[in-house]
């Protein structure tokens, strides 16, 4: 297979464009707009969506530089696995279809175990320490305040303009420390996750992440949708809530506890409008 570039086809439209015949050229509109379409559909679909035919819709291909369909669509799978988003029109109920298969998929692609191991994990570890960049920062924040809900030392890395290695010195290898990291994961990352390997790590990633389950206790899968333009966090965000009931069942009297407790700091300090809603 010849080796093309992330924007092969869209770029390789713009320079073959006065070569096109019109039903080239039509073709090329329409996977323009919708570059996915090459993974989504198939040749006979395209040609469908364009009222042309199989025949120049193969053609077409061929003189964009790739020996068929489906050499186009391998590159182009790679490249939207790796995170890159690649634009169409959605529909409200593709989307909300994609986002059940999402969670679902995740939830029961987990084994029970796995999860009743891991709150356990997060209910008795003396310190806690979440790490995530890019986009998993959020979901990283988020995790770390739904747990301090329910105990205490809850560490966040990177803090905003800080670097981390002298968080990630104290890191002995009783802790937990819990990573995210999804896709097109930021240049540290494998350094990071060399640097706490020695604690029991918890690895919250997407299937690309699968590569580095020899350095981590736990692997948790989470899918995040190939066929939008962009990725969908619902699942991460869904697996969190999960694991933060179960840690919560893990520490019973102890958490309730602590929610009161922070509930009447609330009260106290006057930070929240209902803080007993």
């Amino acid at each position: 297979m010849a080796q093309h570039t992330p924007d092969d086809i869209i770029k390789q439209i713009e320079l073959n464009y006065l070569s096109l015949s019109p039903s080239g050229r039509k073709i090329a509109h329409y996977l323009q707009q919708n570059p996915i379409a090459v993974l989504s559909q198939s040749t006979s679909q395209i040609a469908e969506s364009t009222g042309t035919s199989k025949a120049t819709v193969s053609r077409l291909f061929r003189q964009l530089g790739f020996a068929s369909h489906q050499e186009a669509k391998s590159a182009l799978s790679l490249v939207r696995q790796q995170g890159v988003p690649l634009g169409r029109a959605v529909e409200t109920t593709e989307q909300i279809q994609q986002e059940i298969a999402n969670v679902s998929g995740t939830l029961e692609g987990i084994d029970p175990r796995t999860l009743t191991t891991v709150a356990d994990l997060l209910a008795s570890a003396s310190q806690l320490t979440i790490i995530g960049y890019r986009n998993a920062y959020p979901l990283a924040l988020h995790f770390r305040q739904q747990l301090m809900q329910i105990r205490r030392s809850v560490s966040l890395l990177p803090q905003p303009g800080q670097t981390i290695g002298e968080d990630i010195v104290d890191v002995n290898q009783d802790d937990i420390v819990v990573l995210f990291g999804f896709r097109r994961r930021t240049r540290q990352f494998s350094f990071v996750l060399d640097a706490v390997k020695h604690a029991r790590v918890i690895l919250i990633t997407d299937p690309t992440g699968q590569v580095y389950k020899p350095d981590v206790e736990h692997l948790l899968i989470c899918q995040l949708g190939e066929t939008l333009p962009f990725d969908s966090y619902a699942a991460p965000m869904s697996l969190i809530s999960t694991l933060c009931n179960l840690t919560y069942e893990k520490l019973d009297d102890a958490a309730a506890k602590r929610v009161n407790a922070i509930t009447d700091t609330y009260i106290q300090l006057d930070e929240l409008a209902n803080p007993k809603l």
